[in-house]
């Protein structure tokens, strides 16, 4: 479960501080795939950096399976993956083997789990043709599909992504796709920010809505269609955006 407090993080500015999260409090329940959704600048990337303890809250607190991020940041990094955008986290002059043993070392796994962990990942993402290679010369999708392996090596209960499908061809996309619905079989827990409404709305049971560093709805798919009398995410979104926060 992850659990936000009352959390708020301003960044220094030359005129004024600005503010990215204005009292965010928000519930992730455990086993819920929730889509959070905003535009550029709304502050989803900083929450999401915020709950992996990349960041830390100017005030509040947040809890993830009940370890605060601040005080407990080493046990929280255990239970989480994490997979920022364009950001792979990957070795070039590794190959993609290479890149997961180090990471599977990193967090703890012996050398027999980081190996059936990397022969799983392997063949569920289709990479047994460039597991020996070096990454610097993948193309987009495969540096994303070894990504999400590296998410995936130390097997976390919770899984934060952002914007994970954002310039990936078709094939990729599906791959992805296909892996939160099978994440989400195995009670995984996942956070992830995306600008495709169609992808929430396959694969989330619940959506967080941001703008301007607050949170203007929260709550289960199914409620806000019935609540607005329509099941069109998009036009959805955007009136509670000229709505604002008491919407």
């Amino acid at each position: 479960m992850i659990e936000i407090n009352e959390v708020t993080k301003t960044f220094p500015h030359k005129k004024k501080p600005i503010t990215a999260l204005n009292h965010v409090n928000l519930t992730v329940k455990e086993g819920q795939v929730v889509g959070l959704l905003g535009e550029n600048g709304a502050g989803k990337t900083t929450l999401l950096r915020a709950i992996a303890t990349m960041l830390t809250p100017t005030s509040g607190q947040i809890l993830v399976g009940g370890h605060d991020t601040v005080r407990h940041a080493r046990h929280v990094k255990q239970l989480i993956g994490v997979l920022f955008g364009g950001e792979t986290g990957l070795y070039d002059r590794l190959t993609a083997r290479e890149n997961l043993t180090y990471f599977g070392t990193l967090y703890g796994l012996s050398k027999h789990e980081t190996k059936v962990a990397i022969d799983e990942l392997t063949t569920r993402f289709g990479m047994k043709d460039y597991l020996d290679r070096r990454v610097g010369n993948f193309s987009k999708g495969m540096r994303q599909k070894v990504a999400i392996a590296r998410t995936l090596i130390h097997d976390p209960a919770i899984i934060l992504l952002d914007e994970p499908t954002t310039g990936l061809d078709i094939t990729s996309s599906n791959v992805f796709r296909e892996l939160i619905l099978q994440l989400k079989k195995q009670g995984k827990t996942l956070l992830f920010s995306s600008h495709i409404m169609e992808e929430v709305q396959a694969l989330c049971d619940s959506v967080v809505m941001m703008h301007k560093g607050q949170v203007v709805y929260e709550g289960q798919l199914e409620v806000l269609y019935h609540h607005e009398d329509s099941e069109d995410l998009n036009y959805i979104f955007m009136s509670k955006l000229a709505r604002g926060h008491s919407a």
